[in-house]
C-alpha cells in the first residue's frame, strides 16, 4: 500500500491485508486458548485485544506523527511502516508450537503430549488435559501411542451441520452466545468512535486539528491501558461480573455523553461544562468498554465451543463482529446526520442496556474451566447462574461425577 502508483493498486493492497486481518482475527485467539492452561487462559487470551488496541494506539500516534510531512509522503509512510510488525510476526510464528488439540485430532498424541508438558502448570495437569481432549475427540483411553489411528468426523465432516443445521441444545445455546456477545459488542458503537472520534471531538467544541489528533491518541492510550487492566481480573473475578459491570458503565457514559452533545447541539455559544463533560464521558466510554467488554467476546467465544466445532463456530462470531463493524462504521455520519450527534449515542445506549439484560440472562460463567467442560454450562437459558470459584483448580485429585448427564446423554465431569 505504501508504495501503490494508483488508486487499484491501493485498493489491491487493502483487499490482501484485509484476508490476512481476517485470519489473524479468528486463528489468534482460538490458538492462545487451545494452548493456554485453565488458569491464567481468560489472562492469555485477553492480550489479542490488548495488542489489537496497542496497535491502534501506534496508529493514532503515526498519523499525528505523519501528518507532519508533506501530504504526498505521509500517507505512504503511514501506511508502509504496517509491514514492519509483520514482517516480525511471520517469523515468530516459525518458533510457535502447534495447538495441543489440533495434534489430538489428527493423532499425533506424542507431539499434543510434549506441547501439554510445556503449557501447563503441572505434568498431571498435562495428563489430565490430553485425557479429557483425547474423549472429546473420540480417541479410546488406552490408545498411548505416539500416533494413532483416528475416527473420521474428528476430521471435521459434518461440522457445519452439526453447527447451524441440526445443533444440540447446547450447541444452540453456545451460538447464540458467542454470535450475540459479538454483536452487542459493535452495537454499542465503540468503533463509530475509534474511528470518528476526531469528528466527535470536533462537535464537542475542540476545532485544532493537532488537538483532535492529540485527543485522539488520548482515546487510543485509554483503550489500551484499561484493556491491560482487564487482563488481569478475568481469571481472579471472572467473566460475567467483568461483563456486566462494564456494560453498566457504558449505558451510563453513552447517554450522558448523548446529553452532553445535545446540549452543545442546542445553543450557538460554547457551553463549557457541556464540552468538559462530553470529552469526559468519551473517555469513560472507552475505558468502560475497554474494562470487559473489549476483551471478553473473544476470551469467551474461543473457549465455549466443543472441540470439533471450535474453530467455525468461532470464526461465525468473528464474522458477525466484522459484519457489525462494517454496518455500524459506514452508517454513524449518516445516523447522526439524521437523528443529530446527541441521538445517535443515546441510540447505543439503548442497545448497550437491551444487551446487559441478555448477557445477564444467556452467559454463564466460565472462570476456572478447562475446554472440555465448557458444553455442560450450555443447553438450558433458564438455569440459576452459581458462582464458579474456580471448580477445577483441583481437578486433578478429586474427579467426581456432577449431578445429571451432560448432553447426548455424556457423564458430565466435575470437581470439588
Amino acid at each position: 500500500m505504501g508504495f501503490a502508483t494508483n488508486y487499484a493498486f491501493l485498493m489491491v493492497g487493502r483487499f490482501v491485508a484485509g484476508i490476512g486481518v481476517g485470519y489473524a482475527l479468528m486463528i489468534a485467539p482460538v490458538y492462545t486458548a487451545e494452548i493456554s492452561p485453565a488458569s491464567t487462559r481468560g489472562f492469555l487470551t485477553s492480550f489479542f485485544e490488548v495488542f489489537i488496541n496497542f496497535g491502534i494506539l501506534l496508529g493514532y500516534v503515526s498519523n499525528y506523527v505523519c501528518s507532519k510531512l508533506p501530504t504526498h509522503l505521509g500517507w505512504r509512510v503511514m501506511l508502509g511502516v504496517g509491514a514492519v510488525p509483520a514482517v516480525i510476526l511471520a517469523s515468530v510464528v516459525l518458533w510457535m508450537p502447534e495447538s495441543p488439540r489440533w495434534l489430538v485430532m489428527q493423532g499425533r498424541l506424542g507431539d499434543a503430549k510434549r506441547v501439554l508438558d510445556k503449557t501447563s502448570d503441572s505434568v498431571e495437569e498435562a495428563q489430565f488435559r490430553l485425557a479429557d481432549i483425547k474423549e472429546a475427540a473420540g480417541i479410546p483411553e488406552n490408545l498411548t501411542d505416539d500416533v494413532v489411528q483416528v475416527p473420521k468426523h474428528s476430521h471435521g465432516e459434518g461440522v457445519w451441520k452439526d453447527l447451524i443445521v441440526h445443533p444440540t441444545p447446547s450447541v444452540r445455546h453456545i451460538l447464540i452466545a458467542s454470535v450475540g456477545i459479538h454483536f452487542f459488542q459493535q452495537c454499542s458503537g465503540i468503533d463509530s468512535v475509534v474511528l470518528y472520534s476526531p469528528r466527535i471531538f470536533e462537535k464537542a467544541g475542540i476545532t485544532s486539528s493537532d488537538n483532535k489528533l492529540l485527543a485522539t491518541v488520548a482515546v487510543g492510550f485509554t483503550k489500551t491501558m484499561f484493556i491491560l487492566v482487564a487482563t488481569f481480573l478475568f481469571d481472579k473475578i471472572g467473566r460475567r461480573p467483568l461483563i456486566l459491570s462494564s456494560v453498566a458503565g457504558m449505558i451510563f457514559s453513552l447517554a450522558t455523553l448523548g446529553f452532553g452533545l445535545t446540549v452543545i447541539d442546542r445553543y450557538d455559544q460554547k457551553i463549557t461544562w457541556a464540552m468538559g463533560l462530553s470529552i469526559a464521558m468519551l473517555l469513560a466510554f472507552v475505558a468502560f468498554f475497554s474494562i470487559g467488554m473489549g476483551p471478553s467476546p473473544v476470551v469467551y467465544s474461543s473457549e465455549i465451543f466443543p472441540l470439533k466445532l471450535r474453530a467455525q463456530g468461532t470464526s461465525m462470531g468473528m464474522a458477525a463482529n466484522r459484519l457489525t463493524s462494517g454496518v455500524i462504521s459506514m452508517t454513524f455520519i449518516s445516523l447522526y446526520k439524521g437523528i443529530t450527534i446527541g441521538g445517535a449515542f443515546f441510540l447505543y445506549a439503548g442497545v448497550a442496556l437491551v444487551s446487559w439484560f441478555f448477557f445477564y440472562y444467556v452467559l454463564p460463567e466460565t472462570q476456572g474451566r478447562t475446554l472440555e467442560d465448557m458444553e455442560g454450562l450450555f443447553g438450558n437459558l433458564k438455569w440459576n447462574f452459581p458462582k464458579n470459584k474456580n471448580k477445577n483448580k483441583n481437578k486433578n485429585n478429586n474427579k467426581e461425577v456432577s449431578n445429571g448427564d451432560g448432553p447426548n446423554g455424556q457423564v458430565q465431569l466435575g470437581s470439588k
